[in-house]
């Protein structure tokens, strides 16, 4: 599938798992639609195209004809027979040496591994890495990163007590002057196990799942799924406590205090999970004065 066609495939099912029922189609983005409609169907007299105001899910639609491109197998190994340090840098030199993480940086992209605790209760597992983190080589050291330190802090912990990675090991659509589409399905899934692996060697207490992304790669896919009514609830991965919040980059784009409130209410879950003591101080936070 053209790499156009599958930004807007993944951003158009982002925003309708936000509970988005409209958004605006420029020419551009028209025009490379009916290139699509055009490869999976008998030629027609193409009418004359204007912005509009659609839903995405009849955009998705119309992109699914598309054909897509093959993506490699998820890879399989086996994790060696030493300690949680160990097994944690071999797996790092696996990933940094994985051809197909490799292929998919940017001229000056760096995968991104994780970083942390090998031995965490908490173990927060975002989306992609952003610009500022392929760039670091590192989880989480962006904007959303800089608030999730704050979100730590609030909760009395530090990022060097926690464990960070992300879905996906390389930032998607590495070639755009700006921002990050989210991964699609097919990179999700060779990924994965990288992060299972990494969660498998922590055996953390609780699994953050920061944002939609994150739910559905550790959750599976379900198109019925809502991030609004699915953060807040406990789940589970692998037999592990899971909690499903928002991203902290969706916290910088809303920017109001019910929304902080929400993440904060989440937060104190997995304090009371992990036996974080929580004062009257911290229960305050965010609400309404």
């Amino acid at each position: 599938m053209h790499a156009g066609l599958v930004a807007i495939r993944q951003e158009l099912k982002r925003l309708q798992s936000e509970g988005v029922d409209r958004v605006y189609v420029g020419d551009a983005t028209l025009q490379l639609l009916a290139g699509a409609r055009s490869s999976a169907a008998p030629a027609r007299p193409t009418p004359t195209v204007v912005p509009e105001i659609i839903k995405p899910a009849a955009v998705a639609k119309a992109v699914e004809a598309a054909p897509v491109s093959a993506f490699p197998p998820p890879p399989e190994f086996d994790l060696p027979e030493d300690g949680p340090a160990g097994q944690m840098q071999w797996l790092r030199q696996t990933v940094l040496d994985c051809p197909v993480c490799r292929e998919h940086l940017g001229a000056s992209g760096k995968v991104v591994f994780g970083e942390g605790n090998e031995q965490a209760d908490l173990f927060f597992c975002g989306e992609a890495p952003g610009e500022e983190e392929a760039r670091n080589g590192r989880p989480f050291v962006g904007k959303a990163g800089q608030l999730l330190d704050k979100i730590l802090s609030a909760m009395g912990l530090s990022r060097e007590e926690v464990y960070m990675a992300d879905i996906l090991k390389w930032r998607p659509g590495h070639d755009k002057p700006i921002g990050t589409p989210p991964p699609t399905a097919e990179e999700i899934a060779f990924c994965l196990p990288y992060l299972k692996a990494q969660i498998r060697i922590v055996r953390p207490k609780v699994v953050i799942a920061l944002g939609n992304t994150a739910v559905s790669g550790l959750l599976g896919p379900d198109p019925d799924r809502r991030m609004g009514s699915i953060r807040g609830t406990w789940q589970e991965f692998d037999g592990i406590p899971l909690m499903a919040t928002f991203h902290p980059s969706y916290l910088l784009r809303r920017d109001d205090s019910s929304t902080k409130r929400q993440v904060w209410e989440d937060m104190m879950q997995v304090m009371e999970k992990t036996g974080l003591s929580i004062s009257e101080k911290q229960r305050s936070y965010f609400l309404p004065k």
